[in-house]
């Protein structure tokens, strides 16, 4: 693994705010309180609770990770990471699958937003070796990632999401500046760390430490949690070292 001792990453555990409304939400955010300070926003959230969650978010000194999985045509793509900006997000995603254009795109649109990160999505944590193959993608789950990690570092993207499992090539294609966001990251050990989720490529936050992710995304391993500040605050140490 690189060393990454230069550089702090002060939202290093990302909360998952996958929640049905917006008072679920509300209920998330306010009993894990000051001690997260990053949250990402996904679709389900974004529909059901609308921009006016990550307005509020950043108005109260969080940030906002968009978690927007945006695979459209250039100009599409352009409009809604110019959205993302305005609403004050630190990070969003595109996918790489997209191409060449979509990511630059998306670049580009960012660059008026200094805080604005655009991630490239690789391959989601749900898909393994056979579901590429049925999909038409020849090859491992690691080739493809490297392939689209290579086209959005080529494309100028910030960094990318990708699972445990692939972080650690992506590291060293990258280098020790770039964003590496690793999802599917479960608290416990062995088979445990699936908890019955439809993620299949998951690991640890020492996994994702030892592979060189920048950050670790938490959902229903703290969702979950009798007591998700203390889960919040376990997992942050695990991930630290």
């Amino acid at each position: 693994m690189p060393d990454l001792s230069g550089r702090a990453f002060a939202d290093d555990v990302i909360v998952s705010l996958d929640c049905p409304s917006r008072a679920a939400a509300d209920d998330l955010t306010s009993a894990l309180g000051d001690a997260a300070t990053s949250y990402k926003i996904g679709i389900q959230t974004l529909v059901t609770a609308g921009p006016e969650l990550a307005r509020d978010l950043v108005a109260g000194g969080k940030r906002v990770f968009l978690d927007l999985k945006l695979h459209e045509v250039p100009n599409s793509v352009a409009c809604a990471v110019t959205a993302a900006g305005h609403l004050g997000a630190s990070m969003v995603t595109v996918h790489a699958s997209g191409g060449a254009d979509v990511l630059v795109a998306a670049v580009r649109a960012a660059s008026p937003f200094p805080e604005l990160q655009v991630l490239a999505l690789t391959v989601i944590t749900s898909l393994d070796d056979g579901d590429l193959a049925s999909i038409g993608i020849g090859g491992s789950v690691c080739a493809q990632v490297e392939r689209l990690g290579q086209l959005a570092r080529d494309a100028g993207c910030d960094g990318v999401v990708c699972s445990v499992h692939e972080a650690g090539v992506m590291r060293s294609k990258w280098g020790p500046e770039a964003l590496v966001v690793t999802p599917g990251i479960g608290l416990g050990v062995g088979h445990e760390i699936r908890g019955g989720g439809d993620q299949v490529r998951v690991g640890t936050p020492e996994d994702a430490r030892n592979a060189g992710a920048s950050h670790v995304v938490l959902g229903r391993s703290l969702t979950g949690a009798p007591d998700p500040r203390a889960a919040y605050g376990a997992a942050r140490l695990r991930f630290l070292g």
